[in-house]
């Protein structure tokens, strides 16, 4: 069975907007393709070599792209009393008291940065540390043997 891709709505919008993105780099390429084909001698034909290697390319991130988006799952949003994916967390450290906040999503979006909420992956260190906690909890994060307790303060 086919592993399902848990996205937000932004997500899949996204998804979609670098696969119609791709679609037009396609065309462009075809189109440069049959132009040096057409022009092509038998002495020089380095650059028909890099167009095909670059059309090779992009089908292959489009037959990614469409893989994904055809096992996506939109999250849907709504009241969360623990954290789930796509809730927006505030952690504040234990120690130095600094605040931040940030969208816990599946990997294909993670490091997104829209507006000023980061985007960090369920799978990451510190999402799988709060993944499932309440508010008020104290968390620890362990990354390059460094640890670091925050405590969840709002999830939303």
């Amino acid at each position: 069975m086919r592993r399902q891709v848990r996205l937000t709505q932004e997500g899949f919008d996204r998804l979609q907007g670098t696969l119609d993105q791709e679609y037009r780099r396609f065309e462009e390429a075809s189109s440069i393709l049959q132009e040096l084909i057409g022009s092509s001698d038998d002495y020089d034909d380095s650059g028909l070599e890099d167009a095909k290697r670059e059309k090779a390319r992009i089908e292959q991130r489009i037959d990614n792209l469409e893989d994904q988006l055809s096992r996506a799952v939109i999250i849907e949003k709504h009241k969360m009393d623990s954290v789930e994916l796509s809730a927006v967390v505030t952690l504040q450290e234990t120690l130095s008291k600094e605040a931040f906040s940030v969208q816990i999503v599946a990997p294909l979006e993670a490091g997104v940065l829209e507006g000023d909420i980061p985007k960090v992956s369920d799978e990451s260190p510190l999402g799988k540390a709060v993944m499932g906690r309440k508010a008020g909890e104290h968390v620890k994060v362990t990354i390059n043997d460094k640890t670091t307790e925050y405590v969840l303060m709002s999830i939303e």
